[in-house]
């Protein structure tokens, strides 16, 4: 059952982190796409379905397009945010060389309408990933996303377009804005900036004041009364949980100086601790949303295998947020599974103390769902 609508000017979205669709997934969907890689020691994706099947248990292959979405797609239908936004983190080409880089993710064109099962809105491609195939290989990425009505943002065929934002209409007629940054603290090589005549990704220098002054020019161009604005920001390492002062002042910088509603995070492959600054909230790293860890050993302390769909609701009349509501779930076999109440207890327990740092804290609701409190 559908929950309650919003009043007229609250808007709702969901927010997810990396959203990894290539490699061992891409092989275990219908249309399995070069299995290749070059990694030091890894030569073919299957190993990656092979160690999965390994940890827990068989997967049904080929799996349907909706079967990585596994219980989070009831959750979007009984919330029905105004916007699905997450950072696609695996080029979408068939083409292209390999990035010598030693990981290069991509997902088989054909097996695009994985995404189109979670009906989302918007991808954000500024990352270290979705150059992983060269020029071409980004090329191909925004011509078949787009091509399928997805927007995106971060990343284009020049600057001009990495820059600009995905433009999302919402129920009551007016805006959300999502402009997507990279920063070079991500792995992201700094050859992938675009330039006027260079595809490329909008690429963050540094987090000094004078890169805060141009992301402030940017969103200010473009920014309408009552737009509600994202900047999702590909940051910091994989693993740990501190944040950055540069981050800190980035991200209040974001909100204080370009009038940003949510700062999206990602890049951590696991939740970190949120800030809410003048009542807007503060995202540093949202934690991998789909992955194809499993059964990969070194890094169990930090849990990668559990995920968080953030639901910020936002007055869109005073920018204000209404209210930040999480719902955890467990990656197993390739797909998202509703978290146990151990799991959730065990986010809530990262959340509150990393939070502490940052002036927040979290409630642990009945279904196990996990709820934002500050002020």
């Amino acid at each position: 059952m559908a929950e309650a609508a919003n009043p007229p000017q609250h808007v709702t979205l969901f927010l997810a982190g990396d959203v990894m669709t290539g490699r061992g997934i891409d092989q275990a969907l219908p249309h399995p796409g070069d299995a290749r890689l070059y990694e030091p020691g890894v030569k073919s994706a299957v190993e990656y379905l092979a160690l999965a099947e390994a940890a827990n248990g068989p997967i049904p292959i080929p799996v349907d397009f909706a079967y990585v979405w596994g219980d989070a797609l009831a959750e979007l239908a009984r919330r029905a945010p105004d916007a699905r936004i997450v950072n696609l983190e695996a080029a979408v080409t068939a083409g292209g060389y390999p990035a010598p880089k030693g990981i290069n993710y991509r997902m088989n064109p054909s097996n695009l309408p994985v995404l189109a099962a979670a009906r989302l809105d918007c991808c954000v491609l500024a990352n270290n990933h979705v150059l992983d195939w060269a020029c071409e290989g980004l090329i191909e990425t925004l011509a078949v996303l787009q091509g399928a009505g997805f927007r995106t943002a971060g990343a284009g065929r020049s600057l001009a377009e990495a820059s600009s934002p995905a433009v999302l209409p919402r129920r009551d007629g007016g805006r959300i804005l999502v402009f997507g940054f990279g920063a070079v603290t991500s792995g992201i090589p700094r050859g992938w900036a675009a330039a006027t005549d260079r595809p490329g990704i909008d690429l963050l220098p540094d987090l000094s004041p004078r890169t805060l002054q141009r992301v402030a020019r940017q969103i200010g161009a473009v920014r309408q009364a009552g737009d509600v604005v994202v900047a999702s920001i590909h940051w910091g390492g994989n693993w740990g949980y501190e944040v950055p002062g540069a981050q800190r002042r980035f991200a209040r910088g974001l909100v204080d100086e370009a009038g940003v509603d949510v700062v999206h995070g990602h890049s951590s492959h696991h939740a970190k601790g949120i800030e809410v600054h003048r009542d807007r909230p503060i995202l540093y790293g949202c934690g991998d949303f789909l992955n194809d860890y499993e059964g990969i050993s070194g890094l169990e302390a930090f849990r990668s295998d559990l995920a968080l769909m953030y639901f910020p609701t936002i007055d869109a009349a005073s920018h204000r947020l209404v209210r930040l509501e999480m719902v955890p779930l467990r990656i197993r076999n390739f797909r998202l599974n509703r978290a146990t109440a151990h799991d959730s207890a065990w986010l809530r327990h990262v959340l509150v103390r990393e939070g502490r740092k940052l002036g927040t804290s979290v409630r642990q609701g009945g279904d196990f769902s996990l709820a934002l409190e500050w002020g």
